[in-house]
């Protein structure tokens, strides 16, 4: 009896000595350093956004392509925050910087906001 638990112990110990291998393309590593860069561009409480509607969800989605299509280089998108739908542009890290594009985006909304939103 002794003999067999003693060979199972050794086999048993054996086991945990061994080193596993995992293989991993490389396409997951730079998937990951992207998602690790869209992370850190997402703090929102460090950004400004600048609001350029509330209202409906309709006028929201009408507003949000009319801005797509007018400034392409600022990302845009819509928040509900009850009972209205808002879209906010840009993300910027500085008020200045901010300031720049709301003076551009003036001219073609009313009721533009600077805002910081917070979480």
């Amino acid at each position: 009896m002794s003999c067999i638990f003693i060979g199972i112990s050794i086999n048993y110990s054996n086991a945990q000595d061994q080193n596993v291998t995992v293989n991993q393309d490389p396409k997951f590593e730079q998937l990951l350093n992207e998602k690790r860069k869209i992370n850190t561009s997402l703090t929102v409480n460090d950004s400004y956004k600048i609001q350029i509607f509330t209202g409906s969800s309709e006028n929201a989605k009408k507003t949000l392509n009319e801005f797509r299509q007018e400034f392409t280089a600022i990302d845009a998108t819509i928040i509900f925050n009850t009972p209205n739908y808002k879209v906010w542009v840009g993300s910027f890290r500085t008020r200045i910087e901010a300031e720049k594009t709301l003076a551009d985006v003036k001219d073609r909304y009313k009721n533009v906001l600077l805002i910081k939103p917070s979480r």
